[in-house]
């Protein structure tokens, strides 16, 4: 069904309460490698996030700007692809998803370019870095900043920040050092972001489409207490929303973060427990918009049981007090590395979107970002509260001839299976209460 929204809550979109969050931890030492590890604890591989590999040696603070700036890099990278669905719906609708949401064509979910400097996470005096990083594609009219480039273009494809930021690096504080991070940046809940490479699938989870915020505009600290114990601290303008009510925040309230992670095991076992708050409803359009909150809780538990397989669990829950909504999910997700080139994947979910308020699709390219602003948009919603669940297996295949000049090459094949529990016939034009879509994409990076 289509319905006409002007519920700013919409694209801001959800996560666990910590308390659910936590019962799913006995169980969350089966999940797979994607999950978001702690900075301290990223490692590069295909699939994860990843922070610059730290040096054998201590690090020695430049002694001017010119030896500063000779650590700048600069680069690209592209990601595009198709999802196919044999059914071959009339409107070209994968309900349910977001960034994938297209049926049976090509799509350019975006190209990157990337300025930066890393900080050392070994270094052993104050060390400052930064991070420019632009988006154009069909992923930017999902995860804009609310006020920044979200009017700019009215196509498909659109221009997003998405980072702007600059990181300290503190090693004196704390027993491992503080990190802070101050502007623009992707929110730390959750396994799945917002940059390709560091996904299994091509398509998202229903928690990563509607369970967790996109971005933040604030200040994160992370301090590292000790070898087991991270701390995260943050204040932000809220999801996905610039500072400034107007074409910005659309309330007058800022929210924050909060967190602990967990490093065990010489790192083969972390947990990560975050949770996002603060009012998330515009003005224009919700009674006590600055009053009313929206908790998105998210825990990640990453075991790294061999060399060759990695499990992870998410879980996650998100209420709003402005609307009454709330949803939860879990997800588990496997990896298996078959060799130096070709990684298995596999990810099973159940959502329940309790209020019939988090999960739909926009319909058209400036609908999401208009429901975050509290202006009317269109979507394609079920009928009632659902219960949905997915089933996705894939491989990821990074060549082994990759050309020097290319830092990454991916390719992601995968097939997959969406149902509703509950009756609700919403895949496939509204007419089936199940949906199989096939799909690949294309990673390159240099």
């Amino acid at each position: 069904m289509q319905h006409n929204q002007s519920r700013s809550h919409w694209a801001a979109r959800p996560q666990i309460q910590i308390a659910a969050a936590l019962l799913l931890a006995g169980s969350g030492l089966c999940g797979a490698a994607f999950a978001q590890a702690t900075p301290s604890q990223q490692t590069e591989t295909p699939g994860n996030p990843s922070v610059a590999a730290p040096a054998d040696k201590p690090y020695v603070a430049p002694a001017d700007f010119k030896e500063w700036s000779s650590s700048i890099k600069l680069g690209f990278q592209g990601d595009a692809g198709i999802t196919v669905n044999p059914s071959s719906p009339r409107n070209r609708r994968n309900f349910g998803r977001l960034f994938d949401d297209n049926s049976n064509r090509p799509v350019l979910n975006q190209f990157l370019v990337t300025l930066s400097r890393d900080v050392d996470p070994k270094a052993t005096s104050p060390d400052v870095g930064f991070k420019l990083q632009l988006m154009y594609g069909s992923d930017a009219r999902i995860v804009h900043t609310l006020g920044i480039f979200d009017q700019l273009i009215h196509d498909r494809n659109q221009l997003d920040i998405v980072e702007a930021n600059v990181s300290v690096r503190l090693p004196d504080i704390f027993a491992n050092g503080l990190d802070i991070k101050a502007g623009i940046y992707p929110t730390p809940l959750g396994v799945e972001l917002i940059d390709p490479k560091t996904n299994a699938f091509y398509s998202h989870s229903y928690i990563f489409n509607y369970g967790l915020p996109y971005k933040h505009i604030g200040a994160l600290a992370t301090a590292h207490v000790s070898d087991l114990i991270d701390l995260y601290l943050g204040i932000d303008s809220g999801t996905n929303v610039a500072i400034g009510y107007g074409s910005g925040d659309n309330n007058n309230r800022p929210a924050g973060i909060a967190g602990i992670g967990f490093n065990m095991l010489d790192g083969k076992l972390t947990v990560l427990a975050l949770s996002h708050m603060g009012p998330e409803n515009s003005k224009r359009n919700t009674p006590f918009a600055n009053s009313a909150m929206r908790y998105y809780n998210d825990l990640a538990v990453t075991w790294k049981t061999t060399d060759k397989l990695t499990l992870t669990t998410e879980g996650n829950f998100v209420r709003d007090e402005g609307v009454r909504a709330e949803a939860w999910g879990i997800t588990q997700y496997a990896s298996y590395a078959i060799s130096d080139t070709v990684t298995l994947n596999g990810r099973a979910e159940i959502f329940r979107d309790n209020s019939n308020f988090f999960v739909s699709n926009p319909a058209g390219n400036l609908d999401y970002v208009a429901a975050e602003r509290g202006t009317p948009s269109n979507f394609i919603t079920a009928a009632k509260a659902t219960t949905y669940t997915e089933f996705t297996a894939g491989l990821t295949y990074k060549p082994s001839w990759t050309p020097s000049q290319l830092s990454t090459l991916l390719v992601r094949p995968e097939v997959r299976y969406d149902q509703t529990l509950n009756n609700s016939r919403v895949f496939n034009d509204g007419k089936d209460r199940g949906a199989v879509t096939l799909a690949a994409d294309i990673i390159l990076g240099f």
